[in-house]
């Protein structure tokens, strides 16, 4: 699996290139600027591209932004986003388009090595790995004016919450400790309340309640 890797400061971009390489992933470049990311997306093709936001020249939203430009020219293109904190505009901005495999994590995520590389395997199959943090903050601020979200139970919140990390139903059942049955028939009440179309195409599936918390559907 062939990997572009944005990251301006030297040591984590060491340090991310050596990880992804131990577990058999071929880094096709490793940059450290925002021109470069450009450069690199269009020219290598990667199955994954795993970016920093705030690259230089700009050190603002540059490497999100050459991202976004990449998923445009090249729709579907996955994409793993990396921020210090969490910036509700960029999980919205890279959510938009709701196609492919996409990705959010705080950098502290990055030191947990089988997680971080569990999400970058996830994004480039075309599912989603959503930072709880990230996922709690959208939640939140669509429960707060969205009538349809208001009417989960905390449960429901809850079991949508591990739904937009990504998780399976088998995941979210052993996480909470209930049965799958259990998970399979919130999941049935989440999407009724919310008006969604059930799919058992689970990356699928994140990405409409993703779209949804997004747009507010």
């Amino acid at each position: 699996m062939r990997v572009v890797l944005a990251e301006d400061l030297f040591l984590l971009r060491d340090g991310l290139v050596r990880l992804l390489e131990a577990y058999d992933f071929e880094i096709a470049a490793a940059v450290e600027s925002g021109p470069e990311l450009a450069a690199a997306l269009a020219e290598l093709q990667p199955d994954v591209a795993v970016v920093d936001v705030r690259l230089p020249p700009t050190h603002t939203d540059e490497g999100l932004q050459c991202a976004l430009d990449a998923r445009r020219a090249r729709p579907g293109l996955p994409v793993l986003v990396l921020s210090q904190h969490v910036e509700q505009l960029y999980a919205r901005e890279l959510l938009a388009d709701g196609t492919g495999g996409v990705g959010y994590l705080l950098k502290d995520r990055v030191f947990d090595a089988e997680q971080f590389v569990d999400a970058v395997r996830r994004v480039a199959a075309g599912g989603t790995a959503m930072d709880p943090q990230v996922i709690q903050q959208l939640l939140s601020r669509r429960a707060a004016d969205d009538q349809p979200l208001g009417r989960l139970t905390p449960r429901e919140l809850e079991v949508l919450e591990l739904m937009a990390q990504g998780r399976t139903n088998a995941a979210i059942a052993a996480k909470l400790v209930v049965t799958e049955r259990a998970i399979a028939k919130h999941t049935a009440n989440i999407f009724a309340k919310l008006g969604l179309e059930v799919s058992d195409d689970d990356n699928r599936r994140v990405l409409a309640v993703l779209a949804y918390l997004d747009h507010g559907r």
